[in-house]
């Protein structure tokens, strides 16, 4: 009985050791939030200025900033399909004082576009929340006589290699739509890379190449004047700024390539920080105002979780990594 009495006290003892060291820890967790954030943040943008990453990360930067009580300010870190700028913010400090404005390529196609990265893309950020989903249209040239994505699917059929699609370039979100397409269309239409939206969007406007599937944003102004037909959008369900314009999904079930776009933190960063920033971003997107200006730009704001951005991190790296593989995409 009293080795039973004994063993009871030192369990006992060794139970409350443990408790007394847990304390500090989340002592320490809890501190890093309550003086949070006392200086400005830095918002890493991993594009040039100008593009659409860069005018959305900008919109939600403002008001973040006033939630927070600091300012949130934009740096461009372009390169490498996003590349640098991600390891910049993996890099550094993890106080949650730098963040990444995050695109699928930095975690979730990068990885096998690219035969190594200077960082490990799942285990050097952790997600902050969801910021928006950025949809894309189909778009032709009046010369091309189809009015649906059924007849382009006809059309492309019937023409192997003479219609060809053009993207921002290899790995961009346009191209790998146009890749999407191609594989559950089952046709066979050419890829051509151009160095950014622009330079293939003159080309498209000119009539050199036929179709492109890029962002709603980008063609919305010349799709209401006429210049170019809509015949779809990437997204599942259709877009209030594009009314009459059916979902791809319609004549290919399943199709869905509209790019999410996110906010990271370097791994190590403390989750008490993390839930202030998230709450912070979930408070700004709820904003009427904001909401309104992003949509009418052809972006859908949405917030999330941590964990549901997580998972949808992986989901999206298992179903891209497929149309990569299936395309032969290089970015090396």
């Amino acid at each position: 009985m009293k080795t039973l009495a004994s063993l009871r006290t030192a369990m006992i003892g060794v139970s409350l050791l443990a408790a007394a060291a847990a304390a500090p820890a989340a002592t320490a967790a809890s501190d890093a939030a309550t003086g949070f954030p006392n200086h400005p943040l830095r918002m890493i943008v991993p594009f040039t200025p100008g593009g659409g990453a860069d005018l959305t990360a900008r919109m939600i930067a403002e008001p973040l900033g006033k939630v927070l009580g600091q300012p949130v300010i934009v740096e461009n870190k372009p390169g490498a399909g996003g590349t640098l700028g991600a390891t910049q913010v993996a890099r550094a400090v993890p106080d949650g004082y730098t963040m990444l404005y995050t695109t699928p390529g930095p975690q979730i196609t990068n990885p096998y576009l690219m035969k190594s990265l200077p960082y490990d893309p799942r285990k050097d950020l952790v997600p902050v929340s969801k910021l928006a989903v950025v949809p894309a249209v189909l778009i032709v040239g009046k010369r091309l006589p189809v009015s649906t994505v059924s007849e382009l699917v006809r059309y492309a059929a019937a023409h192997p290699h003479e219609v060809r699609f053009a993207s921002a370039g290899i790995g961009s979100s346009s191209h790998l739509a146009g890749e999407l397409f191609k594989a559950m269309a089952g046709v066979e239409i050419d890829h051509v890379p151009y160095a950014g939206t622009s330079a293939a969007l003159r080309d498209v406007l000119g009539g050199t190449v036929e179709i492109a599937l890029d962002s709603v944003a980008v063609y919305l102004p010349y799709i209401q004047s006429g210049t170019v037909k809509a015949l779809g959008v990437t997204t599942p369900a259709a877009l209030p700024m594009l009314p009459g314009v059916p979902p791809i999904a319609r004549d290919l079930p399943g199709f869905d390539a509209a790019p999410v776009n996110y906010l990271t933190a370097p791994a190590g960063t403390p989750p008490a920080v993390i839930a202030k920033l998230n709450a912070a971003v979930v408070k700004v997107l709820e904003s009427t105002e904001l909401r309104t200006r992003m949509m009418d730009i052809g972006v859908l704001p949405e917030s999330s979780t941590p964990q549901a951005m997580a998972a949808l991190i992986d989901a999206e790296a298992a179903r891209w990594k497929k149309v990569i593989e299936t395309s032969g995409a290089r970015l090396d």
